[in-house]
């Protein structure tokens, strides 16, 4: 029985385990040896520039920073109108303000930094219109 085991094990793993190149080329050496990454330095020319694409929607900015505490709830975070119903009685300044800010358990911007005001004030919109 257990050569039995041995031998299934071997096989299995034999059919998972991906054929490693070994050649000897000069072309297969540089890609093993290639990095992994690389490393900017400050003043070096980059290699792609970020080019800004404009004001993201408040539901860009909901689904990217928003949602991991505004979707379950997570530490009181409102997500349902009955939640957001105080809140929205306070006024929509004072909103604002909590979201830049930050209050209570609220981190500032909702840690979303490269966030503008008006990208805030657009989650802010459409979390409160669901």
């Amino acid at each position: 029985m257990k050569k039995l085991s041995a031998a299934l094990l071997l096989l299995s793993t034999a059919a998972i385990a991906q054929p490693y190149d070994n050649a000897l080329t000069e072309e297969a050496i540089q890609k093993r040896i290639a990095p992994v990454g690389s490393v900017y330095l400050a003043g070096a020319e980059s290699a792609a520039e970020a080019a800004p694409s404009g004001p993201r929607s408040g539901e860009q900015v909901y689904q990217a920073a928003c949602f991991a505490c505004h979707g379950t709830g997570a530490l009181g975070a409102p997500k349902t109108a009955d939640d957001w119903a105080p809140r929205l009685a306070k006024g929509t300044d004072v909103l604002l303000d909590h979201a830049i800010n930050g209050f209570n358990a609220m981190p500032p911007r909702g840690t979303c930094m490269d966030c503008s005001d008006d990208e805030i004030a657009a989650a802010i919109e459409f979390m409160t219109a669901k």
